[in-house]
């Protein structure tokens, strides 16, 4: 059975016993990405770790080669002489 089949059935059935029809297949999927989108910000504060930009950071690295994100190039510290 097909969304639409299920939508259309649960509409009928609302409809013969007097209930306010559900909501159309598709109407909340934005609301639901965000709210995962804040729970992964949730999550990222509570392991205390950046909440914003780590996508585009780790796509930035890795664009570069394995740079560090901001621009700055790892690089292996000196020998003390």
């Amino acid at each position: 059975m097909s969304v639409t089949q299920q939508y259309l059935l649960d509409t009928y059935r609302a409809a013969k016993v007097g209930e306010p029809a559900p909501p159309a297949p598709g109407s909340h999927d934005w609301q639901a990405v965000r709210e995962m989108r804040d729970y992964g910000r949730f999550r990222a504060v509570v392991q205390e770790r950046p909440a914003r930009g780590r996508l585009r950071a780790a796509l930035a690295r890795f664009a570069r080669g394995g740079r560090v994100s901001g621009g700055a190039v790892a690089r292996t510290p000196r020998p003390l002489p």
